[in-house]
């Protein structure tokens, strides 16, 4: 009976592990992937966190102050990124996905900065930073000189603004791109190349009266050419007054003053006698640059004994040229004033109505002359009035 007993169970145990096997492979089983109760092989993948790179990377040093610092996540967007040096931010804009985030200006020369970057994701948030320094350059770029630039100061509506570099300038587009004008009331305007060095600013037409006009060289960090970067910004406000003009006719022998279109002066006086080119006014728009009482005239290209020789102190003197033009007193010519042409080249006014010529000019007003042979060049002192807009706007490097 034992043994039959024995026997008898066998079938059933072999069947009983048959049928295990079976359901085990036609069913995903309880260890299948994301199953209640798996093994290990039914743990969820791993959300990767952002991770944020950062250009130029740590360290770097002698950085081009114009290369774009560049800071992009991948895994997530972009939350916050500050780039500064000094206690400055740089200025920079995120795409549209807040992916990437790029400087839009250059940066400081001699300068070390700091980056920090936050980013968020499904993985959770991260953060970077990153240090790193610009070159310092061997030839610094900045502005010597602005014209006009006297503190309070009001010009006239004719004033050019002239801008004179410390150094010469290789890339003049790059720094040209690099002035702002600003107006309360715009028009249109362009640079002109003068020199490496200088720069010249010409409204179209005459600046609109009553306004600030502010130029800004936004130069810190412009590559101006080879080895040379701009190392500081710089701005001015310039303050446009009323409109004077004042007309000057050769052959009637009068001059009219014009303020904001309203006549506030009428003189008679006398111009150039014409003998010479030297003593002959000249034709154009010009504009009245500086003052002095008294003024020193003495005879271009001649000495003391020579014939034509002269040396003359004269009162109320404001210059319209580099040729040794004035609208100044002359009470010596009264008597020829309004009738006949007896000076040297300049205008000779009554002592009166000079002083009060005098005591009302700016720099910049217009003095138009008209009735001569001899005409104005538009680089005699400040005529760039006389060449044209069109051909003017050709001494730009951004024209070209």
């Amino acid at each position: 009976m034992l043994r039959t007993d024995v026997r008898s169970r066998l079938p059933i145990a072999g069947a009983a592990v048959a049928m295990i096997a079976a359901l085990s492979a036609c069913s995903g089983g309880s260890n299948a992937p994301g199953s209640p109760g798996g093994g290990a092989g039914g743990d969820k993948p791993a959300i990767p966190t952002p991770v944020i790179k950062i250009s130029p990377a740590s360290g770097t040093a002698k950085v081009r102050p114009d290369k774009t610092v560049v800071v992009t996540a991948s895994n997530g967007s972009l939350q916050e990124v500050t780039v500064e040096a000094d206690g400055e931010q740089v200025e920079g804009e995120f795409d549209a996905a807040h992916t990437k985030w790029t400087s839009k200006k250059p940066l400081k020369p001699s300068a070390k900065y700091t980056v920090s970057a936050k980013a968020s994701g499904d993985g959770g948030p991260a953060t970077a930073s990153s240090r790193f320094s610009t070159l310092t350059p061997k030839l610094k770029l900045a502005v010597a000189d602005v014209t006009p630039g006297l503190k309070g100061e009001t010009v006239g509506v004719g004033m050019p603004i002239m801008v004179t570099f410390n150094q010469n300038v290789q890339d003049k587009a790059a720094v040209e791109q690099a002035l702002e004008v600003q107006a309360e009331k715009p028009v249109p305007g362009a640079w002109r190349w003068i020199n490496d060095k200088l720069a010249i600013y010409r409204t179209a037409k005459y600046w609109p009266a009553h306004q600030k006009v502010k130029f800004v060289a936004h130069l810190e960090g412009v590559h101006a050419g080879r080895d040379m970067y701009g190392v500081e910004d710089h701005s001015t406000t310039i303050n446009i007054g009323a409109a004077w003009v004042s007309s000057v006719n050769t052959k009637t022998h009068m001059m009219v003053v014009k303020r904001d279109g309203k006549t506030v002066q009428t003189m008679k006086i006398s111009a150039g006698k014409g003998t010479t080119r030297e003593y002959t006014t000249t034709s154009g728009v010009h504009l009245t640059m500086e003052r002095g009482n008294p003024v020193t005239m003495i005879s271009p290209g001649k000495k003391e004994g020579d014939p034509g020789y002269y040396k003359e102190v004269v009162n109320h003197a404001v210059r319209i040229s580099n040729s040794g033009e004035y609208v100044h007193s002359a009470p010596w010519s009264v008597g020829s004033q309004g009738i006949a042409n007896v000076s040297h080249g300049c205008v000779n006014a009554r002592p009166d109505q000079a002083k009060w010529f005098y005591d009302h000019f700016h720099r910049g007003d217009v003095v138009k002359i008209v009735g001569t042979s001899r005409i104005l060049e538009w680089n005699n002192g400040w005529g760039f009035w006389q060449m044209p807009y069109k051909q003017w706007k050709k001494g730009s490097a951004l024209e070209s």
